[in-house]
């Protein structure tokens, strides 16, 4: 018999009331600040590493707190913060003129049930790409390092002098990143540094846009240099060919900027979403064989517990039961068939009720493992807040219409064709809840394992997240519609009107596949780029000893915008630098992990801002409410923005390099 492992048996405080309390109430603000800012900006904040430094702020209080408890309420507020991402959906059901509203019951379902099935879903898959997976998940890492610097019972057994370095490192980053964040929302400080201009004789056009964010530059510090300069091959795909050529070809005259970006968003994103489809459906093939050996683990340990040798089994290695999973994810399969069921009714498909429901519980259930491996696979190489989300909803909205118009739509007259693309948005929204959770959740696991966390009491954590924010989703959703509602609804203000770019453009694609008229030859186009990159990446693994092209960080370059690409390469590149100094000092380890830990506080210092920012939005009524500067000190705000984000970098790391030189362990 082996051992009893010595984490299972130091008795200490995690999955706690108070803890869920306290996830609950910083899920309240940080969901409704997600949704809102989400539908202005098409951006979305993780919510991990600004959870967790407010739970050890507020847990600091309590004597026998631990980090664990810590990590919990992070997981809590995570949970619910990344399923707000359903908003680059549902829209799309109020945009095309089906719904006036969001109906609190119908939403909430669509957000709880697809969630819970996302959580089920990564269960199995937390061996597949967490346990037994090289993939770095900068987030989760980051949120790890933070928590355990933060305190708890591992801090207090550290080194006096490894936790003050490693405190200061984080808070470091921490302030740095925050107060740069605060002079940007005064306009003081350019939010990045772009330029659009035209190529060529034949009227072409394009451009770069670095946005001069700390968390950027730290989430390609984490990633690696080889998925940075895989992201930055997909932008120069991009920006270097793609753009220009399609810009010449459109024969458009205007202002370089305009071109450049009506290019990008109608033809080359579509590109960049075939280009990830072939390398999702490769990395699905891929983690077959971790995914079987994750399922028959979890079916060990399973076994294991039944007969009474769970003790035998490290703390880290204790899921959820999956018999458990298995009747949840059964149990969820319930009410999300009654919900198809009553949509397919309403929108006048009801002759075609039972096809429609049990068809689409078969593309729940596939679709919604498929994209929960892709996504986990996105969250685990980029981090979730750059994973592009809308790109697998535009993937899972396309097969979901394709399928509705092989089976349904010859039957059907040409009036009914509104009503199929309300359910095609419907069936992808349920879909797309899972994939959010997923996208988020493994980095959450990812977390707990780093901190010695117990896998089934994050997982009960992760629930309870998925059901608070799918009860705060609708009222927010509602009340933002009414207050501004979305751009291209009829009889809105465009001047008021909140962009919710995502939803338009899945709403178009589902619209485009029914109506026959989507240009598929761009998303094949894409396909065949994925083809090329997976060759590439195996030719590359075979004849290097580390050298890699990841298919899907190539396809991330190609579908993201510069803006958020390019400062991620830079990162990467910074991050590698940094490292290769710290080699030939006297303490490598040390100086490499106080650079990690630097990292994580510049993510945590412009999340929280950047969550309270869109708070003061949202209250203030103002889109720049801490704007000092008006558009005229635009110019000089690069410059002085530019020059001041070079400086405090360089300035930031050469301290740490000092501070790891000093410093006996990190």
């Amino acid at each position: 018999m082996s051992a009893k492992p010595l984490s299972s048996a130091i008795p200490r405080t995690e999955l706690t009331v108070r803890g869920l309390i306290i996830g609950v109430v910083i899920t309240l603000v940080f969901t409704a600040a997600n949704v809102f800012f989400g539908l202005k900006a098409g951006l979305t904040f993780a919510t991990s590493i600004p959870a967790a430094v407010i739970s050890m702020a507020i847990l600091r209080g309590f004597k026998n707190s631990t980090m664990q408890e810590n990590n919990i309420v992070q997981t809590v507020a995570s949970a619910a913060g990344t399923l707000s991402a359903i908003i680059f959906v549902l829209p799309g059901l109020v945009m095309i003129g089906w719904w006036t509203g969001f109906p609190f019951w119908v939403t909430f379902g669509i957000c709880a049930t697809g969630g819970i099935l996302g959580v089920m879903y990564t269960i199995p898959l937390r061996r597949a790409l967490v346990t037994d997976s090289d993939l770095p998940y900068p987030e989760g890492v980051a949120c790890a390092e933070v928590l355990k610097v933060g305190g708890g019972d591992d801090a207090a057994a550290a080194s006096e002098e490894s936790s003050k370095s490693g405190l200061l490192a984080v808070a470091g980053g921490t302030i740095v990143s925050a107060v740069f964040a605060i002079v940007v929302a005064t306009k003081v400080f350019a939010s990045d540094v772009a330029q659009y201009f035209h190529v060529g004789d034949r009227g072409g056009a394009t451009g770069y846009d670095f946005n001069l964010s700390f968390a950027l530059l730290a989430v390609g510090h984490l990633c690696g240099l080889w998925v940075g300069l895989a992201m930055l091959l997909g932008a120069l795909i991009a920006w270097g060919w793609a753009v220009p050529h399609y810009t010449m070809l459109a024969a458009a005259t205007g202002a370089a900027a305009d071109m450049a970006q009506t290019a990008w968003s109608t033809k080359v994103r579509f590109l960049g979403a075939g280009t990830i489809g072939v390398a999702a459906i490769w990395t699905l093939a891929k983690l077959v064989k971790p995914v079987i050996s994750g399922l028959s683990s979890a079916m060990a340990s399973s076994r294991a517990r039944k007969a009474g040798q769970g003790a035998t089994l490290a703390r880290t290695e204790h899921d959820m039961p999956i018999g458990i999973v298995g009747l949840t994810s059964l149990a969820c399969l319930i009410p999300i068939g009654w919900l198809l069921g009553s949509f397919s009714l309403t929108t006048g498909l009801g002759d075609h009720l039972w096809l429609l429901v049990i068809g689409g519980l078969i593309f729940v259930v596939i679709m919604g493992f498929l994209v929960s491996a892709v996504c986990g696979y996105m969250a685990g190489l980029i981090g979730s807040s750059n994973s592009p989300l809308s790109g697998v909803g535009i993937l899972v909205v396309i097969i979901a219409a394709l399928l509705l118009v092989v089976t349904v739509q010859s039957q059907l007259p040409i009036s009914a064709g509104k009503g199929l693309v309300a359910f095609a948005l419907f069936a992808t929204s349920v879909v797309f809840a899972v994939a959010t959770i997923a996208n988020n959740n493994l980095q959450d696991l990812k977390t707990g394992q780093l901190v010695d966390a117990t896998p089934w009491k994050q997982q009960v954590a992760l629930v309870v997240g998925v059901l608070v924010g799918a009860a705060v989703i609708p009222p927010v959703l509602d009340l933002l519609n009414k207050a501004y509602g979305f751009a291209g609804m009829p009889g809105v203000d465009p001047a008021r009107a909140l962009a919710a770019p995502q939803a338009g453009l899945i709403s178009a694609l589902a619209q485009g596949v029914i109506q026959g008229n989507i240009d598929w030859s761009l998303i094949i186009l894409g396909a065949a780029i994925g083809v090329v990159l997976i060759v590439l990446d195996a030719v590359l693994g075979r004849s290097t000893k580390s050298a890699a092209l990841p298919p899907l960080a190539v396809g991330l370059g190609i579908y993201l915008p510069t803006s958020t690409t390019l400062m991620i390469v830079v990162g990467a590149v910074v991050g590698w630098y940094f490292d290769r100094r710290a080699e030939r000092g006297s303490k490598p380890e040390e100086t490499r992990q106080l650079g990690v830990l630097l990292a994580s506080g510049m993510i945590v210092g412009e999340s929280i801002i950047g969550v309270l920012i869109a708070a003061i939005v949202v209250f203030s009524g103002k889109a720049a409410p801490l704007a000092l500067v008006g558009p005229g000190f635009g110019t000089a705000a690069i410059w002085i923005g530019g020059i001041a984000f070079v400086a405090v970098n360089v300035a930031l790391y050469r301290w740490v390099a000092r501070l790891g030189r000093t410093s006996t362990a990190a």
